[in-house]
């Protein structure tokens, strides 16, 4: 049976998004003190279904997907360029999804002016007007000004207007780099994306006993305070020969492992299998309980993470992108390096080749059905240097392969001799 709190808790998450409520009329709703109804509130706003409006008050609120939109405000964009706000300083904290360069005719340009894009324009103000009108915003460039018309535009429709002494092309290639970088945090799956949220789930308390715990299913059960903070949990090893009358508080796992929200599920994949457990308690800061974070939720985000969408992806993407089999066996494998990944002295760097070495693993461990390999240690010897030109071919065989473990000789050679050589460990994170 649910305790008050909860019953609290799922009440007001059925009210309507809008809906403003009170520690009283909580209270007098479900004939509950006041005491526990703010409580109940309180661990409501951690969980994001409620918030606190300055003269407004309590509301109910939409809950924040678990993973948001992290898209770049044109507040970031001035701290990025080091802009002058010329007008529409209200609507800094709009997102920006693109951004065209003003180059061409004003006719030309109104097909590509979109909401919320951003126009790189010099000293144009026909340009300048044409895109706030289209519901852009604007960023002059060059140093120029703009006259009292464009930025009283611009208060009036909350769209900002800039100013930077940065040159078109210098901006056009920070803004893109930006936005590139904010598309591959969106590929990287979080927890909080993935977890159980504390709503959905069976808690206990200190005070309850082992009997209400063999009442619930025989998994990890998290124990928190009356305000939600978490202080242990309980798993069946726990309470197995112990008395149905004691008390969690002696039986709990103090100090147990938790892990935050904006945690990676590759990250947190490794530490469920490096401890052994299958749930794990997901908590904010102040160590409120957020939810439950299971292994088998974490394996089937796992699949299909690779960043996809991106303009050019990651280091690592455009390292794999230079790797391929070499034959059908699944042991050996070419890399060509780009200019990009050479040092001052023209020779492929170090860093580069310990990303070849965990690429090619990566796929020779995709050949053998394991997916999400994790690299835990790598031994690299490098012999020789490799210079741009060159093709490295990589031969790779087990030396262990087990269920959840791999290590790996790694036989790196280029123009026919033996350029350096890798033993690496990895942990297996799933396999098909």
């Amino acid at each position: 049976m649910a305790t008050k709190h909860e019953q609290i808790l799922n009440y007001i998450a059925g009210l309507a998004v809008g809906e403003k409520i009170s520690v009283r009329s909580i209270a007098k709703a479900l004939r509950v003190s006041e005491g526990t109804a703010y409580r109940a509130i309180k661990d409501a706003e951690t969980a994001g279904i409620v918030s606190t409006i300055e003269r407004v008050g309590t509301i109910r609120i939409e809950q924040k997907p678990a993973n948001p939109d992290d898209q770049l405000s044109f507040a970031e964009l001035v701290e990025m360029l080091d802009a002058r706000v010329l007008g529409g300083e209200s609507g800094l904290n709009k997102r920006l999804n693109k951004f065209v360069i003003g180059a061409m005719t004003k006719a030309a340009m109104g097909p590509y002016i979109t909401q919320n894009s951003l126009m790189i324009v010099g000293n144009r103000e026909e340009a300048q007007q044409l895109a706030l009108e289209n519901g852009a915003a604007v960023l002059i460039t060059g140093g120029f000004e703009t006259s009292q018309a464009v930025i009283q535009l611009a208060n009036e429709l909350a769209l900002p207007v800039l100013q930077t002494n940065n040159d078109t092309f210098t901006v056009a290639t920070l803004i893109n780099r930006a936005l590139s970088d904010q598309a591959i945090k969106q590929d990287i799956v979080t927890v909080a994306s993935v977890y159980t949220p504390k709503l959905q789930l069976v808690v206990l308390h200190p005070e309850d006993t082992v009997a209400d715990y063999q009442q619930l299913s025989p998994v990890t059960v998290p124990v928190v305070t009356n305000t939600g903070r978490l202080v242990g949990v309980v798993t069946p090893k726990d309470v197995a020969g112990k008395k149905p009358s004691m008390l969690i508080d002696r039986v709990m796992q103090r100090d147990p492992l938790t892990v935050k929200p904006y945690l990676s599920v590759a990250t947190v994949s490794h530490t469920m299998q490096g401890n052994g457990v299958e749930r794990l308690p997901v908590v904010d800061d102040s160590w409120q309980l957020l939810g439950m974070v299971t292994q088998r939720a974490i394996a089937n985000s796992l699949s299909g993470t690779a960043h996809q969408g991106t303009s050019d992806g990651t280091f690592a993407d455009q390292v794999a992108q230079q790797i391929e089999a070499a034959d059908l066996s699944g042991n050996n494998y070419q890399f060509q390096p780009l200019p990009m990944m050479t040092n001052s002295l023209g020779a492929l760097s170090f860093g580069v080749l310990t990303e070849v070495v965990n690429q090619a693993v990566t796929a020779f461990l995709g050949h053998n059905q394991y997916q999400n390999v994790l690299v835990e240690q790598m031994a690299l010897n490098n012999f020789r240097p490799v210079p741009l030109e060159s093709r490295v071919n990589l031969a790779i065989t087990a030396l262990e392969l087990n269920r959840s473990h791999a290590s790996l000789d790694v036989d790196l050679t280029s123009d026919g001799r033996r350029i350096a050589k890798a033993v690496v460990t990895c942990q297996l994170l799933e396999r098909n």
